[in-house]
């Protein structure tokens, strides 16, 4: 594997599971000294990678994860913002508390990442990776709250980016579709015609994997991505390529020879 992160400080915002532990791992493998923010630890014993309890929806302790981090390891290259909660509801039945805990985790968490690390990164550059969702391109039924901090945060990326530039600072948003080991699945509270309706929504035919995610946040947190900020990167297997129009499952399964 190659090293591209080599003497690089990277914090990773919810790093203890799902896509945030294997940007951490990813990280580290490659080279970076990684700081797990968030309520638990990262279980690894890779000297690379140490953690700091965070609670990420209030700015004094984001704002104590970055200045412990400069303080102890002399810099920040790359902050991946990757926490992010979910939730179900009509808007007449979503309670206050739930749209303001989206808010919160979602968005505010974000931009007090970017508030807190970006001075620090003006001398030499850096990288900002924010992990948002294909929910914040299109919409989902019961999902408003969600779809609306996603899709707030995909035009927060492109403003910082904007801002960033001059500073040699890159900001990018990462949309993942349905990850396996993030998401609910069908099958396991459904019928088989549930998760095969599921799974024929995605014209790769699978859920992703973290591991793939990584690949690409790892990309974007790297200097082989010099060019590019700004940019909204979909990662979905391309759910967000075609229409929806319901006889379209039956046509991929047919181009498949499964039908």
């Amino acid at each position: 594997m190659t090293r591209r992160f080599e003497q690089k400080v990277a914090i990773v915002t919810g790093g203890s599971a799902g896509i945030g532990a294997a940007v951490v791992r990813r990280l580290a493998a490659e080279g970076a000294l990684v700081v797990v923010a968030g309520r638990n630890p990262l279980d690894s014993d890779d000297p690379n990678i140490s953690f700091h309890r965070t609670d990420v929806s209030n700015l004094s302790e984001v704002e104590a994860l970055v200045s412990s981090t400069v303080a102890r390891l002399g810099r920040l290259d790359v902050l991946v913002n990757n926490v992010g909660v979910g939730t179900m509801g009509e808007p007449a039945d979503l309670p206050v508390t739930e749209w303001e805990r989206l808010l919160a985790f979602n968005l505010s968490s974000v931009f007090y990442g970017c508030k807190a690390a970006m001075p620090c990164m003006r001398e030499r550059g850096g990288a900002i990776v924010n992990i948002s969702s294909i929910g914040g391109l299109v919409a989902d039924f019961g999902m408003g709250a969600y779809n609306a901090t996603k899709a707030a945060l995909n035009n927060y990326t492109r403003s910082v980016a904007l801002d960033g530039a001059r500073h040699n600072i890159r900001v990018n948003a990462l949309c993942p579709g349905a990850i396996g080991d993030t998401v609910v699945q069908v099958g396991s509270h459904g019928t088989d015609a549930d998760r095969q309706a599921w799974l024929d929504a995605i014209p790769l035919g699978r859920l992703g994997r973290s591991e793939e995610m990584s690949n690409v946040v790892a990309f974007l947190a790297s200097d082989e991505a010099s060019y590019i900020t700004g940019s909204i990167i979909v990662a979905d297997g391309g759910v967000t390529a075609w229409t929806g129009l319901p006889n379209i499952p039956a046509k991929v399964r047919q181009m498949r020879g499964e039908a």
